[in-house]
């Protein structure tokens, strides 16, 4: 049986199994995650500071605001501005990026909420 035509019909009928099928025939396949990360705001500051993602790639950023009172992550670099409400979390879609580093800041708490992505 054709490769792409068993692995068709197994994505109809047995989602669980179309990964190991995947991996049998060579099939690169993107694990749900792999391209997920995370900054957190507490205390008017960026964690982790620096954050390394891989090059080529579409990363999801959740950033999570753990302050009571409202930040803008706002990135020149990476032509992005969002508000996060206190105690709320919002989904940044960047990339794919080329090597470099791209820095971002809170644009209502500059001078302590500073970072950078670097990407290899």
């Amino acid at each position: 049986m054709n490769p792409a035509k068993f692995v068709s019909t197994l994505c109809r009928k047995m989602p669980f199994v179309v990964l190991g099928a995947m991996a049998v025939y060579g099939t690169n396949v993107a694990v749900a995650g792999d391209s997920d990360y995370t900054l957190v705001i507490k205390d008017h500051r960026f964690q982790p500071v620096e954050l390394t993602v891989p090059a080529g790639k579409k990363i999801k950023l959740f950033v999570e605001n753990r302050d009571a009172t409202p930040e803008e992550f706002e990135s020149h670099d990476l032509n992005r501005e969002k508000v996060i409400a206190g105690q709320s979390t919002t989904t940044i879609f960047v990339g794919p990026l080329t090597p470099g580093r791209y820095r971002f800041y809170g644009e209502f708490n500059e001078k302590t909420a500073q970072g950078v992505i670097i990407v290899q």
